[in-house]
């Protein structure tokens, strides 16, 4: 990170005046606003996310979690809601909330210019639903969120120079492997069974001009609460959306294995220590419904919305791994 953006996140409390970001502050107020009344009109229920508890997401790309002392028990601050979401479709079936997270993220991350420590994102859960339903849903909520920001943010776009395209409905899918092929095609080699890394990613979105999706991605590169397929249990029900124009991931999700013993197999071949997901594993035993869902990034959204170089632009308070700020 340069002298100049260093400055600018400790000093932020003068940025905030600027124009810009004024424009940015405002359509993502919008950008809110449009998510929350589109979930709504799918006959969703917004609930209140977590902000503690005993345990949390741990597959979260080599973040590290934050523990605190809560009353003489070690919580985690949340780094992800999946495991509550599954509670709560239990007795609402159609939930989404707007979740805060926060993971102590490697420092290389700041050179991706895409990754916050503390972050929000809109999480979605429904009961009996596919990934495949998620993703129609995904593409559903993303089309009308750009088209009302486009309709009524016609001059701030120009202002920040943003050309924005409503995408084409399906959008394109790759499954995991042909995204290998292509990266590798483009010089980048990756090993099967692991995360696209943050390169690749990128690699593959700057040669898109519309957002796509990656499916199916190998059981050894995602956590144990995803579904694996029926026929081919080494690869699991899930799914990243991706911006185009070298923005990212937008979207991240899939089926929940719900059924405990798998649940159980899946940690051990983890290494997962059971011993920490008490509550979790005694509500897989009272039995829960199946159920797929996703959360996407606020502040990835509302970069690409307005075509930010930088995350941290995307957000009034940004937090960035290794540097302190308001």
């Amino acid at each position: 990170m340069s002298h100049e953006a260093l400055e600018s996140l400790k000093r932020r409390y003068l940025t905030l005046r600027k124009a810009e970001a004024v424009r940015v502050l405002k359509i993502q107020d919008e950008l809110l606003s449009e998510i929350r009344a589109f979930l709504k009109g799918e006959g969703f229920v917004e609930i209140l996310a977590p902000i503690i508890g005993p345990v949390t997401d741990p597959g979260i790309r080599g973040a590290k979690q934050v523990s605190i002392d809560y009353y003489g028990a070690n919580f985690k601050v949340m780094s992800s809601m999946i495991l509550y979401k599954q509670m709560m479709i239990t007795s609402l079936p159609e939930i989404f909330a707007l979740s805060p997270n926060i993971r102590l993220e490697p420092l290389e991350t700041v050179k991706t210019r895409r990754h916050l420590t503390e972050f929000r994102q809109i999480d979605v859960e429904v009961a009996h639903a596919t990934y495949k339903d998620m993703m129609k849903l995904g593409e559903r909520m993303l089309c009308h969120t750009i088209t009302v920001i486009k309709k009524k943010f016609r001059k701030e776009l120009d202002e920040q120079k943003r050309v924005l395209e409503v995408p084409k409905r399906p959008f394109k899918k790759y499954a995991h492997r042909e995204a290998l092929e292509i990266l590798k095609n483009l010089g980048i080699s990756v090993d099967y069974g692991l995360e696209i890394p943050w390169n690749g990613e990128e690699a593959l979105s700057k040669i898109h001009k519309e957002p796509f999706w990656i499916t199916d991605f190998p059981v050894t590169a995602r956590g144990f609460y995803y579904m694996e397929h029926e026929d081919n249990p080494t690869i699991l029900k899930d799914f990243d959306l991706i911006y185009p124009e070298g923005f990212g991931e937008a979207i991240s999700g899939g089926e929940r294995e719900y059924r405990h013993d798998r649940v159980v197999k899946r940690m051990r071949k983890s290494g997962e220590n059971i011993s920490e997901y008490g509550w979790y594993l005694d509500m897989l035993r009272s039995g829960i419904p199946p159920s797929a869902g996703f959360g996407i990034g606020v502040e990835r959204l509302t970069r690409f919305i307005c075509g930010l170089e930088n995350i941290w632009d995307a957000v009034p308070f940004p937090k960035v791994a290794g540097f302190h700020s308001p």
